[in-house]
């Protein structure tokens, strides 16, 4: 069993089971601006969502200090607050690829059910969404 799925377990992340995820479109319209503005750095953030009975409903971002550059960005994830209720990530590539590092998947295991990452050209059509694995999973907007 690899080091993430072991963290997902300890971590209690493998617990939240959904059948759906709807996304705002707000949010997404400020992944893809944010992931515009920053260019040619990273961007992170956290995404806040709740359960409603077997959906995820992501509604907002959440940013938390963090050390970004072309290469990387590194989020303080300590420093959130006990009353947000945070679900996973989102992330920018300055590059046309949007699939996980092996960084990326460690976080995922490790904070939270679906993370997003968004790559160049930075539309909509270019942003990938994950679970904490890795593996690929779809999302609607609302």
């Amino acid at each position: 069993m690899k080091l993430r799925n072991i963290l997902g377990k300890i971590l209690g992340t493998d617990k939240l089971q959904f059948e759906e995820v709807h996304i705002e479109e707000e949010v997404i319209d400020e992944i893809i601006n944010i992931a515009k503005e920053s260019y040619p750095n990273e961007f992170v953030a956290l995404l806040e969502g709740r359960m409603e009975e077997e959906t995820l409903q992501i509604s907002g971002l959440i940013f938390l200090p963090s050390d970004v550059s072309n290469e990387g960005a590194v989020m303080q994830v300590f420093m959130q607050p006990l009353t947000v209720n945070s679900v996973g990530s989102v992330h920018s590539h300055p590059g046309y690829s949007a699939s996980p590092s092996d960084a990326d998947l460690d976080f995922f295991a490790s904070k939270g059910v679906f993370h997003m990452i968004i790559a160049e050209p930075y539309n909509r059509e270019s942003i990938r969404a994950y679970d904490s694995w890795g593996n690929v999973i779809g999302f609607k907007t609302i």
